[in-house]
């Protein structure tokens, strides 16, 4: 059978990314077919960072069209809006790839949002600009690993507008959504306020979550969604043995645990859109560029996900 092609985005320059390209080659390579979406110069430059510890002659590169940022020992670790322009390129690149249907699927390693504002480029990061590009799909991130995975009703948005975002109609969606995505017999949904709002004594944001719980079960004709529970306990051992998939309604009361337990191991997924796409769950890493200790268990695991 043959292995399946993979694009990936190379992120910023300036982090982690491109020693993980380079010390996972031979591990990538046994997986899939991996098409690095990244000038080859850049990875000779990184290779020579990394003190010359990779091959890089036998990589499959596809030139960027954007100019090449700086790469050198004054420039890692920092924001860079060439940086964050030629990231962006390099992921849009993979996307088109993806629709084309040349490649099989995507993988996106971490940029630097930052410099993503400061290159101009209209996205928080990679889930914005496939919400805006693929507008007819209501795209999820979801982050985790078997033993667990969370799907996020709001991601990179701050905390004080969540809830206003929390009404019935557009949670029953995304609840809908989320399960035919991930095919999941039982779903834990986190409450919004503390104690899951004590039967409306803490807000009406729970009350709510409750209504498009009892909506979804009765589309599906199953208990599938459970909740709202205390988000201060839905992640408990005898509560994670019901079910590894839950449901958040904000990114770090999700993500915190999620990453508490399972930080190297776990990826990021783009569900329902249409093409395929992982991530890292983790960032650039800046503090630790270029020094060779980046773990490449997350971007493994993004890989093993798509082949």
């Amino acid at each position: 059978m043959a292995k399946k092609k993979i694009a990936i985005s190379c992120g910023d320059v300036q982090g982690v990314g491109l020693e993980l390209i380079l010390k996972s080659h031979k591990e990538v390579s046994a997986l899939c077919e991996p098409l690095y979406l990244i000038d080859s110069e850049l990875l000779e430059r990184a290779n020579q960072l990394l003190h010359n510890a990779y091959e890089t002659k036998t990589l499959n590169a596809l030139a960027i069209n954007s100019p090449l940022p700086l790469l050198n020992s004054s420039t890692i670790g920092k924001v860079s809006t060439q940086s964050g322009a030629y990231s962006f390129e390099s992921f849009k690149k993979a996307c088109e790839l993806a629709d084309s249907k040349e490649v099989d699927g995507i993988c996106t390693l971490p940029i630097n949002k930052l410099a993503w504002q400061q290159a101009q480029i209209p996205f928080v990061g990679h889930t914005d600009f496939l919400k805006q590009r693929y507008k007819d799909h209501q795209i999820i991130m979801m982050l985790g690993c078997s033993k667990l995975f969370v799907g996020l009703f709001s991601d990179h948005v701050p905390l004080s507008t969540v809830s206003q975002l929390i009404q019935v109609k557009a949670l029953v969606r995304f609840l809908l959504t989320f399960q035919k995505s991930t095919q999941a017999k039982i779903v834990q949904v986190c409450g919004f306020n503390p104690h899951a709002g004590e039967e409306g004594l803490f807000g009406e944001e729970d009350e709510k979550i409750l209504k498009a719980i009892q909506k979804g079960n009765q589309t599906l004709g199953f208990e599938c969604f459970l909740g709202p529970l205390p988000a201060d306990s839905a992640f408990a051992p005898n509560k994670r043995k019901i079910t590894p998939f839950y449901v958040s309604m904000s990114h770090d009361v999700g993500l915190a645990p999620l990453k508490a337990l399972y930080f190297d191991e776990s990826i990021n997924v783009s569900l329902n859109a249409p093409i395929l796409r992982t991530s890292t769950d983790h960032g650039t890493a800046f503090d630790i560029a270029y020094q060779n200790k980046a773990n490449n268990k997350s971007y493994l695991n993004a890989i093993k996900y798509l082949a």
